[in-house]
């Protein structure tokens, strides 16, 4: 069974997979003060939870976006497994031909989202990351052409009532109109349909400079939560990193 961690810079997600079959995902909180001893306790305390036994675990890979976090874990499950986790990043075989100024730059949560829609779904192909951060990201034949990141729905929401004086932290769900009539909801309505139509937009804008119409895909934790408002047909594949994870990992096998 296969060990699969990512680590974003708000929850890191830690699944298993047997074969091709998911068996479990669990969350928590990234949090840099974590020590390898708490990380693993957790790790095991998840796989306990999904009844899934430490002697079931052969491999394991990781994707970080916080690099300190990276490292932590691999030693984590190091400790824990006794298993010398893959790290995704320079030196890993993954397949993507990144084609951007500094292949280098490119965050690993969506080298592996990248790796997976191609294996997944027709191309051309634009990927939405709604987590921390919204990131789009351009997938032809070629490969990773690049893309575009700009502040995540929460990040947008919590600077708007940290900024104001009389606007207050919501919840992030779907209002009934567009046109707000009490602050919650004119609130609601910037943020979701703000939103949606900002991955409506950008798909019509790389459609263009691309010349035909792609795939649309979208994971990540506010996924489920702007998709569908959007008017563009969005395919939402929750655990895309998660299996981008996995056929890294048997590449470099």
């Amino acid at each position: 069974m296969l060990l699969v961690v990512d680590v974003g810079n708000t929850h890191t997600k830690i699944g298993a997979f047997e074969g091709e079959a998911l068996r479990f995902v669990s969350r928590l909180s990234t949090q840099q003060s974590t020590t390898d001893d708490q990380l693993a306790v957790w790790i095991d305390r998840f796989l306990a939870l999904n009844h899934v036994s430490r002697e079931q675990i052969t491999g394991a890979i990781i994707s970080a976006v916080v690099p300190a976090m990276g490292a932590m874990t691999k030693r984590a499950v190091a400790l824990l497994l006794n298993i010398k986790a893959l790290l995704l990043g320079p030196g890993i075989k993954t397949g993507l031909n990144i084609c951007i100024d500094n292949p280098g730059q490119m965050g690993s949560d969506l080298v592996a989202a990248g790796v997976a829609a191609m294996a997944k779904y027709p191309l051309p192909l634009i990927v939405f990351g709604l987590g921390t951060a919204t990131t789009v990201s351009a997938l032809t034949e070629r490969g990773l052409m690049g893309g575009a990141i700009y502040p995540g729905v929460g990040i947008s929401l919590n600077a708007l009532s940290n900024s104001t004086a009389l606007l207050s932290h919501i919840n992030i769900e779907k209002p009934k109109s567009a046109i707000g009539k009490n602050t919650e909801d004119c609130m609601k309505s910037g943020v979701v349909f703000g939103t949606a139509a900002m991955l409506d937009g950008m798909a019509a804008r790389i459609e263009a400079e691309l010349g035909e119409a792609c795939t649309l895909v979208a994971t990540g934790g506010h996924a489920h939560d702007i998709i569908p408002a959007c008017t563009r047909e969005i395919v939402n594949d929750e655990h895309l990193v998660l299996e981008g994870l996995r056929m890294i990992y048997m590449k470099n096998q």
